[in-house]
Order: C-alpha cells, then structure tokens, then sequence
C-alpha cells in the first residue's frame, strides 16, 4: 500500500521549526582565520559536538601521486601519427623528457600537469587505479603523461590539457600548488546559528571552543577619490534599518578572477561567474553579509528602498519575471523595480564583462520582512536565506570597504579607477537589550557545578560583552547574534563551550512512579491495533490542507489560516481527517491500486473563542484528537474463498461497532457536506453526537475524479478511548427463547427508531424486560407490499435469569412490542 508523503504535526500553533541549511566550506580557508592544533576529524568532532553538525568531510581530489608541474618547451609533429604531438617537457627532474600528447590545445611555452612515470592516477571506470610506465606510442617513446583536469579527476572538462598559471614553478608536486590535500566541510545548521553563515562565523566558534587566536580579515578601508554618489532614499524603515552604497567608476568588468578565489568559491559549493559577481559571492561566504553590485550606468535617477506595489513587475537574475505588491520590499529607481530587497537582483541594471560604473551596496534588511519572500516565488537565494535570520547591521560599511579593495585589486585599472564615497543611511536598526543570567540557574539547569570566573571566560571566548554582579551576568549580544534573547539562550551557549561531552549523565534523582493507566481508557496503540486488525492501514498527513477542502469536506467557510504557509497549497489548518483519506485514496488509485482501506488518527483545529491556554492548548483554538477511516474498492483482496463484492456503509458501519464493542451508539440519519445525503449518518453514545459516517458525496466524488464512492467516518478518539469496566455477572441456568418479528412501516421509519421503542418498553414495562436483545434481520421492499411500505424482520432473545421462560410471559412481551411499533409508526405484523 502507498501513501501520500505526509507528516505528523504536533503543536502546530507553538512553533514552526525551520529546515536546517548545509554551510559548505574549506578547511584550509576556515584555518587562514583559526587554525587550533588538532586534525581534521578531531576538528570535525568538535564542531559537531558544539552544535554545528558536521555532515560530510569531502577530499578535494581523490588520491594520486607523482604529478608536477610542467612547461612544454617543444611541440613537434609525431612521424607516425595525424593527431599525436611529440613535446619535450621540463618536469624539474633535471632532464628534459620526451611525452606524446594527443591533446588538441598543447603549444610551447605552457605549463600543465605532467604524470611521471611511475605515478598512479585516480582510477577510471574500472575503478582501477591507472599506473604510468615508460613506453612507446606509435613506435615514439613517452617518458611520461600531460594531463587534463578530467584524468586527475578534479573536474569534468575534456577539452583538453589542464592549463597552470604562469606563476607554477615547475616541479612542484600538483598537489601542493593547488592544495589538493584540502577537505571540503559541509555543516547541517540550525535555524538559529545564522552567525554561522559564514567561514568567519565558523572561525569565531573555532576559536572560542579552543582558545586558538582569531585572525579576522583585515579591515581596509579605500580612501575616496572623487565625490560622485548615488542618491538613495530609505522610505520603508520597517524593511530596511541599515543602506550603505558607493559608486567605482572605470573597472575592468572582463578581469580574470584569481585561482585563490576560484578555489575557495568552488570548495564553498559556488559556482565563479565573473569576477564582479565573485568577489560579491566571496565576501558574503567570508563574513555572512550578503551584498549587491549594480551596473551604474543602467539606474535611472535615484534609488527608492520601499514595499512594493500590486501591479509592479520585476525581471530576476535568474530569467523569471514576477509579480510584487505591498507584503514584498523592493529597490526601486524612477524607471521601475531594480531588485527584490534582500532576495534577488533584478535583470535589468545587472553587470556584465562590458559594465565601467558600478554601484556596490550592502544593506541590513528586517529579517521579518524578508522571510517568506523568497519562498513565495518557488525558490530559495544564499541572501534570503541570511537575511530572514539577521545578519551582522554594524559590517555594512566595512563589508563595502572589502568589496572595494577587492574590486581594485582584481578589476581596477590605474590611473583610471575611481572610487567614490560611501554612503551610509542607518534608519532603525535593532536594540541590543542586555539578556541577564544567573549562575545558580545555569548550574541546575546544565547540571555541573559551575563558577562565575569559569562562566565569564566563556563569554570572553564567544566575544559576548558583559557586566557582572556575583551570581548573575547581564550579557548584550553582539550585532551579529540573533539567537540570544532570553536567559536559556546564554545557559546553551555556556554549556556548548563547556562541552556537551564533559556533562556527566547522571540518573534522575526524584523518585519514579510508575503511573497506572486507567482500566476505563483504551490507549491509542490499542485503538491503532484492533482497527489494523480489521484490515486498515495507517497513514500520517500534514495537518496543513488546502482551503478548497475545508469548504468541500467540512464545510468550514472560516479555517484557522497558517500565516507563514510552507506551500500555497497548505495555507489552513484541517477541521477534519476525511480530506486527507480521499487524497491518499486518490494517490493509490492513480498508482494502479483498486483497494484502499486506510485510517488515520490526528489532531484536528477548530476555533473556540471560549479555549483558554494551557500546557496542551492555545487560547482560542480547540485541538481534538480524531480517528477516521477510509474504505474504498473490494471488501477483501481477492480470493477464491468468498465472491468479489466492494465494502459499502454497512461494512464500515460494522468495523465501526466492533470499535465501540461493547458499547452501543446509535446510527441518526443526517446531513453532512461530505456525504451522500441518504447514505450518512451521525453516530451517537450516550446520547451525544461523537462522529460520523457515509458515503462519499456523489459531487465530491466526480470532483475529484474517483470511479467508485469511498465509505468513510470521522469519530472523536476520547469517545473511543472511553469503556465501562466490566462486571461480574451470572450466567443465567435457564435456556434463552427466540421470536421473530416482522412489521410492515413507511420507508420514512428507520430500523433504528423501532429498535430504541423495543428499548424503551424493556426499561418501563416490566413485561419486556424478559428481553436481552434484539437484531434487524432484514429489510424487504417489493411484491406485496405498498411502493411506501417496507417490512423490517427482528429477532428478539428473550431470557428470565430467575426461572424457566413461560410461552405466556413470551407471547405477553412480543404482543406489548408489536403494539408500541402499531401505536407510534403506524406498523402492522406482515402476514
């Protein structure tokens, strides 16, 4: 059986955990900043045990040896062969080799990896490793191999040989000059360490987790040499609290970005564009603080930082075009929309390898009013992702300066490259209130016995400023620090720095009392098992739906709406299980599966404006356990042991009393906007409506487009949880009587309706009360019999528990119930 993908939602009005995000960077980039005496794999353990999961630590390259750098010095035809080029090498072996190459871009004067004989190279699609041996090629002998980035496995091009700078120096091992031994780090993030978005984020733990010194990337700040500037309004303070920009006139846009960077930005998992665009990507891989270049000489006038407006339409980077309104901020010059602030830039002012004027800006955007931008429009951006979590508002203008020194060092052209100004604009930027916390607390709560001196060398390690009074610390988070709010915020940092490993597991010291479960309530795992034996399978859905669902299925004009909303198409919360069991029918049919019989219990979401808060409640809203059900297709699988017929109402109706067994509930026609309107019922115990069943209504099932109408019902799971304990009672010595009984009713009479008469007449006459139960046996419709008229057949038992049964006392009983059907339903005996 297949089910739709789903998942249990617990709570769903407390907190809504975000997904984690993978930070992927280079060790030997995060060691230029905190480099501790330890390996690779203790670093990676450390960090993991810290919080910062290290996911995966990827080589580079994979293993070879024996290749250096080379220069071709010759390059000569091969007597013997078209497309072979016989090329004398300088390997710095002393000796000029003799290596045939069949590589199309080979020419004198290039440097390029050369394998030595003897070398071994990462195995092919064999998956053996390739050993280099001194040999003829076309009667030519080859004293070694030029090599493609391809053969050596460090990418997928083939075009030919692998190109080195003309600063390699010849003979050093491959591996050393581009630093191959290097392990890739990918970290799996918490929502809340957005401070480690970055290497210097992962440096900064680095550090305070073992006191290695943290060399940071040096401050440089770019004198101004000229006064030109890009006129910037902030009119949206809620959306932007920081803007800072500067104008670089005369760059050489077409530049090539160095191999340091390339490096770097591939062992980060970024793709190197230009060298604009990487020295962007760069710097936010290196401080966390996204950024954006504009190309001057596309922005009209000024630029407009505002919420946007419906009818506005905006060209992105990545090729789509969209729609914003109000709820979306935007950048904006007084030609149109330039940029989706803190999400993407827009196409039309972007640089390419002809831009001259650049404008460089970086801005601290809300994070509230970033999250869930991006995700509206299907898809998800590096900056987005920052910005929605907070980001460093006091670097803006330091990261512009780096931005800067970048750009001149990389693109400038001398004598001719201009820098203007930087513009800083800060608007509101976030208070940093004091967070206090207390000693004792820390101690009770982290369970070692802590000091103050041992907590404010912590704090001193994580940079965290401070005031101290014996026993507590008012602590001011950095600008960079968005998770700490609240006293057990600070005690998670304590106990990360102290080490989660050094914290003994200790046994709780309060006594355990094992809790007797109540003989009247049936646990959920009962309730899951006894209707898995009938045949169900479980399933698990969101309990986020679409809002066309609630109107069909439950009829619910005004659901509890989710306001940040994980896809369009999940934007309320369910006040029923049903829907959820049609699509899951609905997905199982379109996988050639014809019988689905599934159940599910979950919680429901309803309002109450009267529901108060409590440890599993939320003010205003009711959330009640259901279990509900689904039938569709054959009653059972196919077999040759009984005929193929498909589960109707009645079979669903008796799964449904061998739940409740030994109780009874009664069966109330009803109205329901999921059912069939005279195939539902609602189902009644002790008087009290706790669920319903039917057939799924015909519109519903045309609508979404089921061949057969499925049998469902939807009961409240404490009404099901609920028992009588049972009692002793003797089993009566004197042998039970049966009797049948047929009546001819209206059609408009339901079985039911007899059924609680013969009921009442047991409990006030004390001539029925011989009788210990009664069953419908059948319905009959048809010859004899008006077309309004049906005959409804009873078996009644009847038993006296004090003595043998007389025929008189029988035949009394059955006269006084054949005359309570005559006098209420106008029934006759049928002859």
């Amino acid at each position: 059986m297949r089910t739709a993908p789903g998942l249990k939602s617990q709570g769903a009005f407390r907190k809504f955990v975000s997904e984690s995000f993978y930070m992927q960077f280079s060790e030997n980039w995060l060691r230029t900043m905190a480099d501790p005496k330890m390996g690779s794999e203790e670093l990676a353990h450390l960090l993991t045990m810290s919080g910062l999961e290290v996911e995966e630590v990827e080589p580079v390259a994979p293993p070879f040896s024996n290749v250096v750098v080379s220069k071709v010095l010759e390059v000569a035809k091969h007597p013997n062969a078209d497309r072979l080029s016989v090329c004398q090498v300088d390997a710095g072996t002393g000796t000029i080799l003799n290596i045939v190459c069949g590589a199309p871009n080979v020419r004198p004067g290039m440097k390029v990896p050369c394998a030595l004989v003897g070398a071994v190279l990462p195995p092919g699609e064999d998956g053996v490793p390739f050993t280099i041996k001194l040999g003829k090629l076309r009667g030519v002998e080859s004293q070694g191999m030029l090599c493609s980035a391809r053969e050596l496995k460090l990418s997928e091009d083939h075009g030919g040989l692998m190109e080195l700078p003309e600063d390699a120096s010849v003979g050093l091992s491959i591996r050393d000059y581009l630093a191959l031994d290097d392990l890739k780090f990918t970290i799996k993030l918490t929502p809340n360490k957005a401070d480690c978005l970055s290497v210097l984020g992962v440096a900064r733990e680095v550090s305070a987790l073992t006191g290695t010194p943290l060399n940071k990337p040096a401050d440089q700040a770019v004198a101004a040499t000229m006064q030109d500037r890009l006129p910037v309004v902030v009119s949206a303070h809620d959306l932007c609290g920081r803007f800072s920009g500067r104008i670089i006139r005369g760059i050489n846009a077409k530049a090539r970005t160095p191999d340091w960077m390339k490096q770097r930005l591939e062992r980060s998992g970024q793709r190197p564009v230009s060298a604009l665009v990487d020295i962007s990507n760069y710097v936010m891989l290196e401080s966390g603080q996204p950024s954006h270049v504009y190309d001057l000489a596309k922005v009209h006038g000024s630029l407009n930082v505002r919420w946007g407006k419906k009818g506005e339409s905006l060209k992105l980077l990545n090729g789509s075009t969209v729609e914003v309104d109000d709820w979306v901020g935007v950048i904006a010059d007084e030609s149109g929309v330039e940029s989706l602030a803190g999400v993407m830039g827009g196409d039309r002012t972007a640089v390419s390898l002809d831009t001259q004027d650049i404008f460089v800006e970086a801005a601290f955007w809300w994070p509230r009013a970033i999250q869930g931008r991006a995700r509206r429009y299907n898809f998800s951006t590096d900056a987005a992702h920052r910005f929605e979590r907070g980001v460093d508002f006091s670097g803006t203008v330091r990261h512009i300066e780096r931005i800067t020194a970048l750009i001149l060092e990389i693109c400038g052209i001398e004598d001719k490259t201009a820098v203007g100004p930087v513009d800083d604009q800060t608007v509101n930027l976030p208070q940093r209130n004091p967070v206090s916390v207390r000693t004792a607390r820390a101690v009770k709560v982290i369970g070692v016995p802590l000091t103050d001196e041992m907590i404010a060398d912590i704090f001193k390690r994580l940079g965290l400023e401070f005031r101290h009074d014996p026993g507590i610390f008012s602590v001011t988070p950095p600008p960079y620090r968005f998770d700490i709010e609240i006293e057990v915020d600070l005690i998670e940092e304590i106990a990360r720095v102290y080490g989660f490993e050094k914290i003994p597991a200790l046994s709780p010291i309060a006594p355990n009392v094992m809790q007797i479960e109540p003989e009247s309530l049936r646990s959920l795992f009962t309730l899951r098992r006894q209707i898995a034996d009938r045949g169900y399978q479980e399933v698990i859905n969101y309990s986020f739906v679409e809002e066309s669902w609630e109107t069909d299925f439950a009829g619910n004009a005004n659901p509890v709406r989710v306001v940040n909303p994980i896809a369009s198409q999940m934007s309320v919360m369910r006040s029923s299980l049903i829907a959820s069991l049609v699509a899951n029918a609905r997905y199982n049919l379109n996988r050639k599966i014809g019988r689905v019989h599934v159940f599910e219990i979950g919680a429901v979401f309803l309002r109450n404006p009267n529901g108060a808060d409590g440890t599993e409640a939320v003010a205003g809203y009711d959330q009640p356990k259901r279990i509900a059900a689904l039938a569709y297709g054959p009653l059972a699988e196919e077999q040759w042991g009984q005929p193929a017929r498909n589960a109707d109402f009645f079979d669903m109706k008796g799964d449904l009393e061998a739940l409740f067994a030994p109780q009874p509930i009664r069966f109330v026609k009803c109205e329901h906007p999921a059912f069939h309107p005279g195939r539902s019922a609602r189902i009644e115990k002790d008087g009290k409506e706790v669920g319903v069943i039917g057939e799924l209504h015909p519109r519903l099932q045309q609508k979404y487009e089921l061949p057969l109408a499925p049998v469902l019902f939807e009961v409240d799971i404490a009404a099901l949880q609920l028992r009588e304990i049972p009692a002793y009672r003797e089993i009566s010595k004197f042998q039970f009587v049966t009797r049948d009984m047929a009546l001819v009713v209206k059609q408009s009479v339901t079985a039911q309706d007899l059924i609680d008469d013969f009921e009442a007449q047991k409990s006030a006459n004390p001539l029925c009360g011989i009788m210990q139960a009664v069953v419908l046996f059948d319905d009959y419709r048809g010859k004899g019999l008006e077309t309004d008229e049906k005959s409804l057949a009873f078996r009644f038992t009847l038993q006296d528990t004090q003595g043998t049964l007389q025929d008189e006392a029988v035949e009394a009983a059955m006269n006084v119930f054949a005359e309570a059907a005559k006098n209420k339903h106008g029934a006759r005996l049928r002859a």
